[in-house]
């Protein structure tokens, strides 16, 4: 039974079920759209070894690429909270946008405008066609929250997020937040 129907601006949080699912296993993913076509999503807790300036040399920031989910891991896509300064941006709910025109992002960010805590880049993202996440809903695949940090979301400490929505849902939630990400080690 799904609790809470997904809407764009929702956070879905792995169920400690997903433990062999290399993709997803403890994600928190922000539901950047969700419609009749399908959903798509960014894993927020996922931070690769690169830099934006790794990938892209013209921007001189040294801003954590993260693993944005398994689609399209040759593409850069980004979220922000500055809609005011980024032309062509989506709002996506709560203060996060997506997108918005690249060109302006690039030099905003060298002039100091755009700060780490303003935006999050992602390779690749999470895609859903219709009506399959709400069948993985149904399997309990997923816990879907409301975004609660709201425009805060992009300067969230990444480390433990999981771990932190695992105990709001309370009960045996809790017991899975302190297990080891791979129980055969304990």
């Amino acid at each position: 039974m799904i609790s809470v129907l997904p809407k764009k601006g929702h956070l879905l949080i792995a169920e400690p079920s997903t433990l062999g699912d290399t993709s997803f296993n403890r994600s928190v993913i922000l539901l950047a759209e969700h419609n009749q076509e399908g959903s798509v999503g960014f894993i927020l807790n996922k931070p690769l070894s690169y830099t934006i300036n790794d990938l892209v040399p013209e921007i001189e920031a040294k801003f954590t690429v993260y693993n944005g989910g398994p689609v399209e891991q040759d593409n850069l896509y980004f979220i922000h909270n500055v809609p005011d300064i980024v032309p062509n941006s989506i709002e996506i709910a709560s203060g996060i946008f997506w997108g918005g025109d690249f060109e302006t992002v690039k030099n905003l960010i060298n002039e100091g405008q755009i700060s780490k805590q303003n935006i999050r880049f992602f390779l690749g993202y999470s895609g859903w066609e219709p009506n399959q996440l709400e069948e993985e809903l149904k399997e309990n695949t997923w816990i879907v929250s409301e975004n609660d940090l709201n425009e805060k979301l992009l300067s969230k400490a990444v480390q433990h997020f999981w771990k932190e929505k695992m105990k709001e849902q309370g009960g045996d939630y809790v017991l899975f937040s302190n297990a080891p990400s791979d129980p055969t080690l304990n």
